[in-house]
């Protein structure tokens, strides 16, 4: 199986479970370190599936790779071969597939609850009986659903956490995260969000972001277990 390319934007916001995933079920991948300057693909068919990570700038900012990385992806889905994008890279499938990004009414920092909707799409992602769960959030933008696609998750302070294009999935919320990527994160908190926390509810604060985190990653690794399951099932065949 030719591998899947993780794009990463930030040295520290990495693939974390999604790569466990993957290695866990045989599937080879690299990460394509967009962070030091390497280049992007130009062929997507080189891979069986594309991952767009995470990162803390603005797809509407004036990037150096930001052109390549949405002509990537517009010619993924024009080839089929299945894309997943976590926060940032939700935000670029959706500008790159015509949705485009906008500011959310809130930052959204912090474990919060993700209402899944009574859809079949919904369904076939996140099995029949998951209504709700907590995500962990880190987003001050969002994204608007592309032509084509089908919301499939919604917060009660973001409208838009998930969307489906057929075997594509774009992700506002983090399913991918470890307790250490947690921590690092946390790490950054002070200088970017400190003074929201206290009048923001939500923004969390980093002693609520790391309670009782190893069983609440545990759980949120279980509902990435579904999507994942669901998406590299489109890298074997080609029943979506």
């Amino acid at each position: 199986m030719k591998p899947v390319a993780i794009f990463r934007h930030a040295p520290t916001e990495g693939p974390g479970y999604f790569a466990t995933y993957l290695s866990r079920h045989g599937i080879p991948w690299q990460v394509v370190k967009i962070d030091e300057g390497e280049a992007v693909p130009g062929d997507p068919r080189a891979f069986s599936g594309l991952a767009f990570m995470g990162g803390p700038m603005s797809v509407n900012d004036e990037l150096v790779w930001l052109p390549a990385v949405l002509a990537l992806i517009r010619a993924a889905v024009a080839a089929d071969i299945p894309t997943v994008g976590h926060c940032l890279g939700g935000q670029l499938m959706a500008k790159a597939l015509g949705g485009g990004v906008v500011r959310n009414p809130v930052k959204e920092i912090g474990w919060g609850r993700v209402d899944v909707p009574g859809n079949a799409e919904a369904g076939r992602w996140f099995g029949a009986s998951l209504k709700s769960f907590e995500a962990f959030h880190w987003h001050g933008e969002t994204f608007l659903l592309p032509p084509g696609s089908e919301r499939i998750a919604s917060s009660p302070y973001c409208e838009n956490q998930a969307f489906v294009l057929g075997r594509h999935l774009g992700m506002q919320f983090h399913v991918e995260m470890t307790p250490e990527l947690i921590g690092t994160w946390c790490q950054d908190w002070g200088k970017e969000v400190q003074s929201l926390a206290a009048r923001v509810p939500s923004v969390q604060t980093p002693a609520e972001m790391t309670d009782a985190v190893e069983d609440k990653v545990r759980v949120l690794n279980a509902v990435a277990d579904r999507l994942y399951d669901r998406w590299t099932a489109g890298l074997k065949s080609g029943d979506v």
